[in-house]
């Protein structure tokens, strides 16, 4: 009964979204690990992200997460070639001109995650019940919607409008998440068949299957799958767009032997998928090296040149 009671309570509490930082990271940890979350002395993957949305927030995090935004980071870092064509980025749904976009495109929120549209075929979409999904986006800020997550707070809500990728041979692409510390790739969180049977394994940076997975809500990749020809290239910008930071998780594509950058992630799952093995979690927790921060504040400045 005390377990039940228990879980009610922290399910309840997690909804305010409004408590203080440290009080609400405690209860969001808790409700997803059935832990308790130490912020002085956090050891797991997951308890170091909590601490992370509490006490590291340099305003570069504020760009660097946002869809439209970062694309300026990541042409001074490793060039324009590595940035997906893009349409244009617009403040309402009535500034997109949906009568010129080419057939086929992809329309994402700036501002927040996982709200995408993939259109395949512009003449079967149903343009008023779009206009209504993305009018709900620009409502959203990411940092109530999910458990706090700082980096997102502020960003000025947008839409912005990207080429179709597509590989050769493939229904969807194939997601390549590397896992970067202090700016060292670790390992890849890889997701294919997103669409029709998305699987999901780890992979080291010469690509061979590791034994551990992120969440068993996902099947896993149980075999070794084709390398990417590029593979050292994306490992590089990887590299590149880490450096410095004590943890971001760096997304890109392979598109027909192309490496094109996705997206810079700090907060992976918003902390509640745990890796598997559960011992993973203390062992990618130690990469995982915090920075130091003095009385107790966040750190607010941040050099990354």
């Amino acid at each position: 009964m005390y377990y039940i009671l228990h879980r009610f309570y922290l399910r309840t509490l997690r909804k305010m979204r409004f408590l203080p930082s440290k009080m609400y990271v405690k209860i969001h940890y808790e409700y997803f690990s059935e832990k308790k979350l130490n912020l002085d002395n956090p050891t797991d993957f997951n308890a170091k992200i909590e601490w992370y949305k509490v006490f590291f927030r340099p305003k570069i995090l504020n760009q660097l997460v946002d869809k439209y935004e970062v694309r300026s980071f990541v042409k001074e870092k490793i060039g324009i070639q590595y940035l997906n064509e893009i349409y244009g980025v617009y403040n309402t749904v009535e500034d997109i001109p949906f009568d010129i976009l080419p057939n086929k495109f992809v329309i994402k929120a700036t501002h927040s995650s996982g709200h995408n549209i993939i259109v395949r075929d512009k003449n079967k979409i149903n343009l008023k019940q779009v206009t209504k999904k993305l009018k709900n986006w620009i409502k959203i800020n990411q940092y109530f919607r999910m458990g706090q997550e700082w980096a997102y707070k502020d960003l000025k809500p947008r839409y912005i409008i990207e080429h179709f990728l597509k590989e050769n041979g493939k229904e969807t692409l194939v997601d390549y998440k590397f896992y970067c510390f202090n700016g060292e790739p670790k390992f890849i969180d890889v997701h294919i068949d997103r669409e029709e049977d998305h699987k999901q394994g780890c992979f080291d940076l010469d690509f061979n299957l590791l034994p551990f997975g992120k969440s068993k809500n996902y099947k896993s990749i149980s075999y070794n799958i084709k390398k990417p020809t590029n593979l050292k290239e994306m490992t590089r910008i990887a590299r590149t767009l880490s450096e410095k930071l004590p943890f971001v998780r760096v997304d890109l594509y392979s598109v027909n032997g192309k490496t094109i950058f996705g997206e810079m992630t700090f907060y992976p799952s918003d902390a509640r998928k745990k890796f598997y093995p559960d011992n993973y979690n203390k062992i990618i927790g130690n990469f995982f090296i915090l920075p130091k921060i003095k009385n107790g504040k966040a750190i607010t400045t941040f050099n990354l040149q």
